[in-house]
């Protein structure tokens, strides 16, 4: 019998540990969480991706 998680919800789960038992903190908490929705290829890879893209561009013109 297969079991099969989804990327998304092992790294969401993760994700919550880390921050629960305070290994890390709610920025890379959240950075962890939206690479974790981009490598699953989820539906909000697009607009994740672009939103990152976003960001890196604003912050390479400063």
């Amino acid at each position: 019998m297969n079991v099969t998680v989804s990327l998304a919800l092992l790294t969401g789960t993760v994700t919550v540990v880390l921050v629960w038992t305070k290994r890390v903190g709610v920025g890379t908490a959240l950075i962890v969480w939206l690479s974790g929705l981009t490598a699953a290829s989820t539906g909000l890879a697009g607009p994740v991706n672009n939103m990152l893209g976003a960001l890196v561009n604003a912050l390479s013109s400063h």
